[in-house]
Parts: C-alpha cells; structure tokens; sequence
C-alpha cells in the first residue's frame, strides 16, 4: 500500500510483477545497484510492460532525509531523474553533515530553483510522509538498502541482475 507521499512508480500498473524497492540516497550499494543492475531491469522488465516499479525512499541518516525530501519536492517527471543523479554524484554532496549548497547543486542541475529547493526543506508534510514511510519498511523487515519486494520476496544488499531475473522470470509470462 502507498504511504501519504504516495508512490513514484513505473511501468504497466498491470503488469504480472511489482517490484518494490527501498532506497537510501547516502547507499552505496544503491549506487551500485543502480548504475548496474537498475538501468538492465527497467529496459528489459518495466519498459516491455512486463513490471510495474516503485520506489520507496528508506532514509537512512539525516543527510539521506534531506536529499529525499528533495526528490519528493520535484515534479515527477523529475523523480527518477534526481533519484539518479543524487546515486551516482555521492562523492559531491555525501558527508557526516547535511550541506544544502552541495544538495542544492544536483537539485539545479534537474531544474529546482534556489527558491523552491529552500521551501522544500521545510515541508513537514514531506518529511512527516518519509518518516511514516520509513516506519511502514521497517515493518515489512526492511533494515538496510537496497531492499527489493518482488512480488512479495525480498532480496537485500548486493543484489544481481541474475537475482532480480530469477525471481521476476516465473512470474511475468
């Protein structure tokens, strides 16, 4: 069931396979896992209709908090995009502190105004639905990212393509 952000997801809605990820920005292994194995399931699985894709932000420290608060500030066209870059540019804006300028820098380079991403920041209704969000993962046994539901089975940490595949294959036919 979808939180009160609701859910960013992709794909055919009717698709055979749901995959549910939980994600932390500050993650390594989501970086991994979606400069390796993400990019491979959408083009194979959610772009032929075979998966509908959701993803669930699993903050996982403050600094991870703010940039996802940012991404749930962007339109939804720009979701997934920022999703992206925030992943594969840690090395600019992940440290022990939140550093809104380096936040910010990505956030601008996906079309977020200075003015918008400061009012952002201080949308309790978005930090209240990511925290009610964390809540609702924790129940499900999500204690680390990435956390994947593939029609209800769970995959954790370094997850493959071959994993993924394993467990969609049976089920999208």
């Amino acid at each position: 069931m979808p939180g009160p952000l609701g859910d960013r997801e992709y794909g055919n809605r009717n698709a055979p396979v749901t995959i549910v990820e939980y994600v932390s920005l500050t993650c390594p292994y989501c970086r991994a896992y979606h400069a390796n194995v993400f990019p491979r399931v959408k083009r194979v699985y959610v772009d032929t209709g075979k998966v509908r894709y959701i993803i669930r932000e699993f903050a996982i420290g403050q600094t991870a908090g703010t940039a996802a608060v940012v991404t749930r500030c962007a339109p939804k066209s720009k979701y997934l995009p920022l999703i992206e870059a925030y992943l594969s540019r840690q090395r600019e804006w992940v440290s022990q502190e939140v550093r809104p300028d380096a936040l910010y820098k990505i956030a601008k380079s996906q079309g977020m105004s200075r003015a918008q991403f400061d009012k952002c920041l201080s949308n309790q209704s978005i930090i209240d639905g990511l925290t009610e969000m964390k809540q609702r993962g924790r129940k499900l046994g999500v204690v680390g990212t990435p956390t994947l539901f593939i029609n209800g089975q769970k995959l954790q940490g370094t997850v493959t393509f071959e994993e993924v595949k394993a467990l969609i294959e049976p089920q999208a036919s």
